[in-house]
């Protein structure tokens, strides 16, 4: 429970959810007290009209008896009935009050949750796979909902009706209450055990479904490379396999839940067999009625579900602590990089590193080590190397997805962690490595950086300068055209293209492109980088990438080997030293000259 003490927040914010709840399962249980005791009313005077009736056989007022008796019938039937809906009202208004709070808490968390993943950095990212992260705000809060909700519900209406009935039961004849009551521990256990044993078929089963779910979705993802390998016959055969063990398991749930049933029956029935044993005796030896027999046979009745009930609500707070705990590990987590308070609405693009160094947590090996260089506003800056040099890592830390451990970075004469983290990223065009499209439009997805939607010419505009508009509109819905999971329709060269259009059509004071040119040809290339000059005049502007072609024109450049500045300069000067970027520079010329004209890709 001290877990679930951290949800002690949403029942003060919806108290009145709780407490209208309490008071519905309240009066509900009353309601449902009142017909047992009005069925032992009813029999008795029924069994005492029929001896009168019997009695006055042969005259005149048996008539009237007759009349007192049915009277009696129909109005005891009226109030049993009158009872029962108001029971029934009473239990929809409980499930409106503790349900609806459940629902409302539920959606809470998982606003919560999601706004906290929004702000942790991408170190959390590395260290946590997606679907554990899905799992966490779906079936992890599901499972807390149905603590809040039907665990709460059904525990406050066994609270209050085993209260009633057993005070009930106990003012009418304690030895038959306490025989009547026997089966009812027994039938707890039981249910706990057998849920038990239930939860734990389950996770087996909902673990062998993610299996296959998972399976299914990479199969699907990887459907070319499976027919190009012709792997199709592997594969159905791993689905067989995996798929009869799905069976198997549930099939071992399922004989579970058979054997629970008739347990639960047959439990039921020793209580009822008692009560009718026991009660006649009672009856014989003149203590009891006919009528508090079928007092006992209702309460009885009544206590079973909400005892029965019992082991199944344990399950459910123990499944719900083990989630809330999982939450809380999340929830608990805090930022690794904090934003300021230093808002901007626009940047002269003077970029500093000062020593700079940078490490991920799960490699000890540091990703940069003593960066130091200076860009002035309007300048632009080539960052080449091999792969795994540190060159994505340096623009992550000027885009502050990650934070140095020493070193400090600054932009316009203020340390980076200075600025508010939004208005920072807003004034920055950033084009990454790995294009990530959207489920969505091509418009909306280079329309994804602007604030107020899309604007057509704004648009159309960044797809020139991309170098992507005349393969946009050989599409049949043109712009509007929807693209597939990851943009799994496009090309590389078009993705990477309509990546740099949404970089560039918010118009941003300084531009990032972290080799994104590499799915295009150098023709295309050329002509992007062409296309681009005109926008990175006055923007400051760095280009990251493998081929020297990509940044042979920037005012500096950078050459980065195992996280450290090897060389820099220009271009000319670089060639001159005929160190690593020569020996790069060398080495993809005589590649390009190889090249067969095949090779090239078609725009």
């Amino acid at each position: 429970m001290r877990e679930l003490s951290s949800l002690n927040k949403y029942f003060i914010r919806y108290k009145n959810h709780f407490l209208g709840g309490l008071l519905f399962v309240t009066i509900s249980n009353l309601f449902g007290i009142f017909p047992a005791q009005l069925t032992r009313n009813a029999l008795d005077v029924v069994a005492a009209n029929i001896d009168s009736y019997r009695l006055f056989n042969g005259f005149d007022a048996r008539e009237s008896v007759y009349n007192d008796l049915m009277f009696n019938i129909l109005l005891f039937g009226v109030l049993v009935l009158s009872m029962a809906l108001m029971k029934g009202v009473f239990m929809f208004l409980m499930r409106q009050t503790i349900i609806v709070m459940s629902r409302h808490i539920e959606y809470d968390m998982k606003n919560a949750i999601y706004a906290h993943y929004q702000r942790l950095g991408l170190d959390f990212y590395n260290r946590n796979s997606t679907g554990d992260l899905m799992n966490r705000i779906s079936e992890d809060v599901g499972r807390v909902r149905m603590y809040v909700g039907p665990a709460i519900m059904y525990s406050i209406n066994l609270l209050v009706m085993f209260i009633l009935v057993i005070w009930a039961m106990f003012s009418v004849n304690p030895r038959l209450a306490a025989y009547v009551l026997i089966p009812l521990p027994v039938m707890t256990y039981l249910v706990y055990f057998v849920h038990d044993r239930i939860n734990r078929k389950s996770e087996k089963v909902q673990e062998q479904l993610s299996t296959l779910s998972t399976f299914i979705q990479e199969t699907f993802s990887g459907i070319r490379l499976i027919k190009a390998y012709a792997r199709e016959a592997d594969y159905e055969h791993f689905y067989k396999v995996q798929s009869d063990r799905y069976r198997s398991l549930s099939m071992d749930l399922v004989r579970v839940n058979a054997f629970f049933i008739p347990t639960m029956l047959l439990l039921v029935g020793m209580s009822t067999l008692l009560t009718v044993y026991i009660g006649s005796l009672e009856v014989m030896a003149g203590r009891l009625t006919v009528g508090n027999i079928a007092e006992f046979v209702i309460y009885v009745n009544m206590l079973t579900w909400p005892v029965a009930s019992l082991g199944w609500v344990v399950t459910i707070i123990q499944r719900a602590a083990a989630s809330q705990q999982r939450i809380n590990e999340f929830l608990n987590e805090e930022p690794g990089i904090i934003s300021g308070d230093v808002l901007c609405t626009s940047l002269k693009g003077d970029i500093v590193f000062d020593q700079v160094d940078v490490s991920y947590e799960e490699n000890r090996t540091p990703a940069l080590q003593n960066i130091s260089f200076k860009l002035s506003a309007g300048s632009s800056l080539g960052i080449i190397g091999k792969t795994g040099s540190g060159k994505t890592s340096l623009v992550n830390v000027l885009l502050r997805l990650l934070h140095p451990v020493k070193g400090t970075v600054s932009i316009d004469g203020l340390p980076v962690d200075r600025y508010n983290i939004d208005s920072l990223r807003k004034r920055i065009g950033y084009v990454p490595q790995d294009v990530f499209l959207f489920s969505d439009t091509i418009e909306e997805n280079i329309a994804f950086g602007l604030e107020h939607g899309a604007e057509g010419d704004r648009v159309a505009e960044a797809a020139r300068l991309a170098v992507v508009y005349d393969a946009i509109l050989s599409f049949p819905d043109g712009f509007k055209t929807m693209l597939g999971e990851r943009g799994i329709t496009l090309s590389g060269g078009q993705k990477q293209r309509i990546s740099i259009a949404r970089a560039i059509v918010r118009n941003p004071d300084i531009l990032i492109f972290d080799d994104c040119l590499s799915a295009v040809d150098t023709i295309t290339e050329e002509q992007i980088i062409g296309n681009l000059t005109k926008l990175m005049q006055g923007k400051t502007t760095i280009l990251v990438s493998h081929r020297v072609a990509t940044v042979k024109s920037c005012h500096h450049i950078l050459v980065l080997d195992e996280g450290k500045v090897v060389e820099e300069g220009d271009h000319d000067f670089l060639i001159r030293q005929n160190g690593l970027y020569r020996h790069l520079y060398d080495k993809q010329l005589m590649e390009e000259s190889e090249s067969p004209p095949e090779a090239i890709e078609k725009k």
